[in-house]
């Protein structure tokens, strides 16, 4: 067993990918079974995402889905992937948690992140404009106050039943958003969007810029990224498969398509552009054998010195995802609360 990976909290984060063959209430139905299945293997969090009109993924209102996973479950820390602030208002958002902290205490993580919609139609839909991503810091200011009961954006106004409640906020990031987390001095989540070393680059200017405050003391990083083990180098990337193509056809027709089964997606013609996109989405993910894994682990825990890695693996095949998170938890040494 490695040195780094006995030390790092492991969580999953589910996005709701509907597939061929299973629509959008069976994907959120098959994330909420996932979520107990993870727990059972002894993982920390378990999260959900938000989506606004993307075809092919089915969560789109992840404080709901939270509340059904919550209720599923018994022992296992369930939040968001996050919460994109800019697509609310803050007040709204401090409820919705303020009810989930009260409802499961102790067990709500409140993720948020910057992002808007992704056409103009969606963000007009939405009541909001591309810019308001650039508000985030501020509202994420006006959204804590509503749990100390000291933000001043709308006086008199207060948050219940979310006032008074400390529950984990985390901030999604890349790049120049790591610093609104080390501004606030909230834990960082973060992606290897734009390749390994800017990330590392973000989390050390995260570490230099962080204050403690009384959502944390010491800065806490967390990355995030596709895993998957499975017996042979092979069969672990074409877990990769299916999000591999979505990805593409993605970028080639501007929706997601359904998770295909990975035959057919191999056996599918691809433009030239389509395979480049493709191979392109096969790389920078950790796969392989469990040692394989590990040792990949072992290098980009070391390299960044994170406390947590959150999974966010989807694939066609359900039961070849649930091998890869069993496979994953024995080689981290998770501790199995059930069968």
């Amino acid at each position: 067993m490695s040195s780094v990976i006995p030390q790092t909290r492991f969580s999953v984060l589910d996005r709701s990918r509907t597939r061929t063959g299973h629509d959008a209430p069976d994907a959120l139905r098959d994330t909420v079974g996932l979520a107990r299945q993870i727990e059972d293997l002894g993982y920390h969090r378990f999260w959900v995402s938000e989506h606004h009109s993307v075809p092919g993924v089915a969560g789109s209102a992840p404080t709901v889905l939270a509340a059904a996973v919550a209720a599923a479950t018994s022992t296992i820390r369930v939040g968001t992937g996050g919460v994109m602030l800019p697509n609310h208002q803050p007040l709204v958002v401090a409820e919705q948690f303020g009810v989930l902290e009260s409802l499961f205490p102790g067990r709500i993580d409140m993720g948020l992140g910057r992002s808007v919609g992704f056409t103009n139609g969606i963000r007009r839909a939405l009541g909001r404009d591309k810019e308001a991503a650039g508000d985030f810091a501020t509202q994420l200011m006006e959204l804590l106050g509503y749990f100390t009961g000291d933000q001043s954006a709308h006086p008199q106004v207060h948050a219940h039943p979310a006032e008074g409640l400390k529950l984990p906020a985390f901030v999604l990031a890349t790049g120049a958003g790591a610093q609104v987390a080390a501004a606030a001095g909230l834990p960082l989540v973060i992606a290897a969007a734009h390749g390994e070393d800017e990330m590392l680059r973000a989390v050390d200017g995260y570490r230099e810029a962080f204050r403690p405050s009384p959502w944390g003391e010491r800065p806490y990083v967390v990355l995030s990224g596709s895993v998957a083990v499975a017996g042979t180098s092979e069969e672990a990337r074409q877990l990769l498969v299916p999000e591999a193509w979505a990805s593409a056809y993605s970028k080639t027709h501007g929706a997601f398509p359904p998770l295909e089964p990975v035959d057919e997606v191999l056996a599918r013609p691809m433009s030239d552009r389509e395979r480049a996109l493709f191979e392109e989405a096969l790389r920078g993910h950790l796969f392989g054998t469990e040692d394989e894994v590990a040792d990949g682990l072992e290098k980009v825990l070391g390299r960044s010195g994170a406390d947590e890695y959150l999974v966010a693996t989807s694939t066609y095949d359900r039961d070849a995802l649930l091998d890869s998170y069993r496979r994953l938890a024995r080689l981290a040494g998770l501790t199995r609360t059930g069968t």
